[in-house]
């Protein structure tokens, strides 16, 4: 395996990663240990070598980018269901698949259940599933998921892996780029490919002044992670053709130094990322009572209120309901902007809503060049009249 390393100062050959390799890939030779191709890269004996003699690494142009093919997608599973994130990645992987003759592929980790959500994924045009299910997969535990994408990736090696920008995918993305010694592009806005197999990657970048344009053309496999509601999702196909594919899991794959020592449920509120309809308050509402009148307008319309980030920082309002880079990207089928001056630190996470309406007293407000309904005006008068507007009509 070109990516596994061996020390030979600091070896004492002491036989203990031969051993512990669940795959019988390692074995002792004249010179040392040697690497066989049944390596999954799944880092077990990394972390067993005592003598810390045992490492990952690729360097750049070592590597044949014609035997790195095809599209995976980590499946994200969240309360024994799929995470919605990921039928957007598949989608956004299937536009950029006919452009390099690649197959888009899954893969998926997890505990009881995880073989039969796997199902659901082949409605939706994609190749192959590979399903590590085993009890010690239950719960999100980093070390242990990093292995088993890690002996997928080793053993299929795709060209790019795309990941969903959620709690999850922000933890399990970096140790796994981290381990394969390649690059990894965050929270990703837009994706496209060359026809040598370089993904461009293009995400906002300096705070959101420019969109920088990234591709990782020295290394592989390619890491991308993707904001849920930034990408559409994944259209049906009428006649699936996909296979599922059961990896084995060993006990020691499976095995975490994290010792979950309780567990609570907690009771899951609608995010703003789900939401059909939101009220922004922006830097122009100015003080509580303001903010009460937007929120006013937000139940009228059964909708929720967000926040711009210096309404945020001045305590109006928390993370969870901030848009922008730093907080939510959103795409409801409504929007109403208060007072949003339109930086596009705020607007490149809310630009592909269905219907944007802006309020604001200037003009020249930048706001405007992505809303599909300006109203210049001062929004104390605006804002009033349309709730009641709202609330007769529901009265009707």
């Amino acid at each position: 395996m070109e990516f596994i390393k061996f020390d030979a100062a600091k070896c004492s050959l002491c036989g203990r990663c031969v051993e512990k390799c669940p795959f019988g890939a390692l074995t002792m030779g004249e010179k040392g240990i040697e690497v066989g191709e049944n390596c999954r890269m799944c880092g077990i004996c990394v972390r067993q070598c005592p003598e810390k003699a045992i490492c990952f690494e690729q360097r750049a142009n070592a590597f044949d980018k014609s035997q790195w093919k095809d599209f995976l997608v980590f499946v994200e599973q969240e309360r024994g269901d799929i995470h919605p994130v990921v039928y957007e990645l598949i989608g956004e992987a299937r536009k950029m698949a006919p452009k390099v003759n690649f197959h888009v592929n899954c893969v998926i980790v997890g505990g009881e259940g995880t073989a039969q959500n796997a199902k659901k994924l082949l409605d939706y045009g994609v190749d192959k599933v590979y399903v590590y299910e085993h009890s010690g997969f239950e719960g999100f535990r980093a070390d242990c998921y990093t292995d088993a994408v890690a002996d997928c990736i080793a053993a299929t090696k795709p060209s790019s892996v795309l990941i969903g920008a959620t709690a999850l995918g922000r933890s399990l993305a970096p140790r796994l780029s981290t381990r394969f010694h390649t690059g990894l592009t965050a929270d990703c806005t837009t994706l496209d490919i060359k026809p040598n197999s370089d993904m461009i990657q293009i995400r906002p970048a300096f705070g959101g002044n420019i969109m920088a344009q990234i591709a990782i053309t020295k290394s592989r496999p390619q890491f991308a992670t993707v904001r849920y509601r930034v990408m559409d999702r994944a259209a049906r196909v009428e006649h699936p053709t996909g296979e599922i594919i059961n990896c084995l899991v060993t006990d020691a794959m499976a095995k975490s130094k994290i010792h979950i020592l309780e567990t609570q449920v907690i009771d899951k509120q609608k995010s703003l990322e789900d939401e059909d309809v939101l009220v922004v308050a922006g830097r122009g509402v100015r003080n509580e009572k303001d903010v009460e009148m937007c929120q006013k307008l937000a139940d009228a319309l059964g909708g929720q209120l967000a926040f711009t980030r210096p309404m945020v920082e001045n305590g109006f309002g928390d993370q969870a309901h901030q848009i922008g880079l730093s907080g939510r990207t959103v795409r409801p089928k409504l929007i109403i902007t208060c007072g949003v001056s339109g930086a596009i630190q705020f607007t490149s996470c809310m630009n592909a809503s269905e219907c944007i309406v802006a309020i604001n007293s200037d003009p020249e407000a930048q706001i405007f060049k992505v809303a599909h309904y300006c109203i210049v005006d001062d929004l104390y008068q605006i804002v009033p009249e349309l709730t009641k507007l709202v609330m007769n009509r529901k009265e009707d």
